[in-house]
């Protein structure tokens, strides 16, 4: 899971990552940041320099980082969604 990822969404960071893992759950790609493929150091630079060079779009992506890290992610969220799973388990 992507939880550096999502710390700085809800700071209102885009972010830049590998299309891997749980990344590609916390990240969606051209809206509140960009994903790559593992390795592809170049595409990387690119979406960095792309966010950093447009202010519009640098806002755009912040905005939407934050409400996507506090909408789909609050613990108030996620926090029943384990319980519940857990009491599934424990139950058999």
């Amino acid at each position: 899971f992507g939880l550096v990822a999502l710390e700085a969404m809800a700071s209102g960071v885009p972010v830049v990552a590998s299309r891997v893992g749980g990344l590609p759950e916390v990240v969606e790609h051209g809206v509140s940041g960009y994903l790559a493929p593992v390795g592809d150091i170049d595409a990387m630079a690119d979406h960095a320099l792309a966010i950093l060079a447009d202010c519009a779009t640098r806002n755009r992506f912040a905005l939407a980082a934050r409400e996507r890290a506090l909408t789909l992610f609050d613990w108030h969220a996620v926090v029943p969604r384990y319980e519940e799973i857990y009491e599934r388990v424990v139950r058999g």
